[in-house]
C-alpha cells in the first residue's frame, strides 16, 4: 500500500482526506501534519503528500518534498505567481499533480466546457460563469472557476486580464463583444457549485456541477496519489489522471 502524508489534519478537508486514504485499499495513512509540527519528519515517513491547506504553506511544503524526493498531490488554490513558479520548478525534480479540483464530475465539466465553447461561438452566445462556496473560503474566484475561465480563454482566444468581467455595478453600458462574466457567491456551508452559461437570443445552455460532499474531492486526490506512483518528474493534473487529454 502507498504510504500517504495528509497535511492540514485538523481542517475539514484534511479530515476528509484522512478518511479517504484509510478507505482506499491501495493506500495507508503514514503521517499527518498541522501548523507547528515537524514537517520533515512527516514528509520522510511518506511516499506521497496530499495537500489541501493554504497557499502560503505551499513553498515550505514543496521544499520539504524536494529534500525527501516525495511526490505531491496539491489541491490548494489561490497561489501567487511566485508560488506557482516554485511548484513548476519543483516538478522538474519530483512528479506533482496540481489541480484546482479533484472531483471526477468537475473534470468532466472542464471537458464539456471546452467542447461547448468550440460549438457555441461568441458571435452568437454570451458566456457567464458563476461559483458559490461556503462563507469560510478565502480566495475568489475559486480555483475551479479560474480553470473554467482559462479553458474559455483558450477556446475563444480571449484574455483573462482584458475580457473577464468580475461582477457588474452601476451604469456600465452594453455588454462588450468578447466579454466573459465571472460571478462569485459566498454563504452557508456550500461545498462547491459551478455553472458555465452560454446565452443567445432565444436559447440558453447551462453546464452545472454541484458538490454536496468534500469526499468527492478527497477520493479523487487519493486516486491521483495512486496514479502518481512511479511517474517521472513533471506537473500533471486530473485530466491526466482520468485520461481525458
Amino acid at each position: 500500500m502507498l504510504p500517504i502524508l495528509v497535511t492540514g489534519k485538523s481542517g475539514r478537508m484534511g479530515q476528509t482526506v484522512i478518511e479517504a486514504t484509510e478507505a482506499n485499499p491501495e493506500t495507508t495513512l503514514a503521517s499527518t501534519h498541522d501548523a507547528g509540527e515537524d514537517l520533515d519528519a512527516a514528509v520522510s515517513a511518506a511516499k506521497c503528500i496530499i495537500d489541501f491547506t493554504v497557499h502560503t504553506f505551499s513553498t515550505s511544503l514543496i521544499e520539504a518534498a524536494l529534500r525527501h524526493k516525495v511526490p505531491v498531490v496539491m489541491g490548494t488554490t489561490g497561489h501567487t505567481d511566485e508560488e506557482l513558479e516554485t511548484i513548476k520548478a519543483a516538478s522538474m525534480i519530483i512528479p506533482i499533480v496540481h489541480a484546482p479540483n479533484f472531483s471526477v464530475g468537475v473534470n468532466t465539466l472542464f471537458w464539456l466546457t471546452s467542447q461547448a465553447a468550440r460549438i457555441l461561438k461568441q458571435d452568437t452566445f454570451d458566456i457567464e460563469v458563476t461559483e458559490m462556496h461556503h462563507r469560510h473560503k478565502i480566495d475568489a474566484p475559486s480555483g475551479t472557476a479560474r480553470r473554467l475561465l482559462e479553458i474559455l480563454n483558450e477556446e475563444t482566444g480571449t484574455s483573462y486580464k482584458d475580457d473577464i468581467a468580475h461582477g457588474r455595478f452601476g451604469n456600465i453600458g452594453p455588454r462588450k463583444e468578447r466579454e466573459i462574466g465571472m460571478h462569485t457567491l459566498r454563504g452557508g456551508d456550500v461545498v462547491g457549485d459551478h455553472t458555465v452559461m452560454f446565452a443567445a437570443d432565444g436559447e440558453r445552455v447551462e453546464l452545472t456541477h454541484k458538490a454536496s460532499s468534500r469526499m468527492t474531492f478527497a477520493s479523487g486526490a487519493v486516486r491521483a496519489a495512486v496514479w502518481l506512483e512511479g511517474k517521472p518528474p513533471g506537473i500533471y493534473d486530473m485530466q491526466d489522471v482520468l485520461n481525458l487529454k
